[in-house]
């Protein structure tokens, strides 16, 4: 091989292998799929997009969320993603495979942790906390066909309980009331695992764990999320091996000072800046 080309060769694999990780949400919720991914790959840097402005996606149509899916693809693979994290239930259950198909990098996306629920279930009876647009479609209905056919599901879409996290009332008297009346048709009905199938409700965790008692366990899919991109950037030798820690950069759709104090607050770093960018839909 002609030395030149070669050098080129390597130097392209380097340049990859130093790319960021692109994560994106209908807002801040997918920044708890980011946490694990840090806490995995401490040497990846992540570029993360809040779509605050058209948050949450849970109210859309599936169209109208695959067009801004695009929108976002497109925007951090033109800011050299190695690889794509759709770190919103909602978004992967619309548009996944759409994505997949406009991009020219490998996509991750979400989905209930239904497989893991149905192993830690002792009583054969799982609850599941999503969007309306995750338990009607038909990566859901999919999961539960072929892993939950001998065991009750407890659906419970949970409206106005993400723009509560969107604007960080974690510990709010009425995140508490609205997370109780949620929880409630689940514990009726003996749920003993409950699936938090929307990246927002991690945020949530040691609430809802207060609410449900101590015999009841809770399924969250961020790190096996993570798990999944560790193994995709090894097996396209993408993965950086080397080198100092992981930086973040973070942009929102929306309000730029309210979207930089919640993400504060949820990454636990005081020193993090948000730029606003709205991407508009081609």
């Amino acid at each position: 091989m002609n030395y030149s080309i070669y050098q080129s060769y390597l130097e392209v694999i380097f340049l990859s292998q130093r790319a960021p990780i692109g994560v994106f949400d209908s807002g801040v919720g997918g920044l708890s799929v980011a946490r694990d991914i840090r806490k995995l790959l401490p040497l990846e840097d992540i570029i993360y997009y809040a779509d605050s402005a058209y948050c949450p996606y849970g109210d859309k149509d599936p169209q109208t969320i695959r067009q801004r899916e695009k929108a976002i693809g497109e925007f951090l693979v033109s800011q050299g993603c190695k690889l794509i994290v759709v770190a919103c239930n909602t978004a992967s259950s619309a548009g996944l495979e759409y994505l997949r198909r406009f991009l020219k990098v490998p996509v991750v996306g979400m989905e209930p942790g239904v497989k893991p629920a149905v192993a830690a279930t002792r009583n054969g009876k799982i609850g599941v906390l999503a969007t309306c647009v995750t338990i009607a479609g038909d990566r859901f209905s999919s999961l539960v066909k072929r892993y939950a056919e001998e065991t009750e599901v407890i659906t419970q879409p949970c409206p106005g309980l993400v723009e509560l996290i969107e604007s960080g009332k974690l510990n709010a008297p009425e995140t508490e009331e609205k997370l109780r009346t949620f929880l409630q048709p689940i514990l009726d009905k003996k749920a003993d695992t409950i699936v938090l199938g929307c990246t927002h409700y991690p945020f949530l965790r040691p609430m809802l764990e207060s609410l449900a008692g101590p015999g009841v366990s809770v399924i969250d899919t961020g790190q096996a999320v993570a798990k999944q991109v560790s193994r995709v950037l090894s097996a396209c030798n993408l993965a950086k091996n080397s080198g100092p820690l992981g930086t973040e950069q973070f942009y929102t759709s929306g309000n730029q000072t309210e979207v930089e104090e919640v993400i504060r607050t949820l990454w636990l770093r005081d020193n993090i800046s948000v730029k606003t960018l709205p991407l508009n839909v081609k």
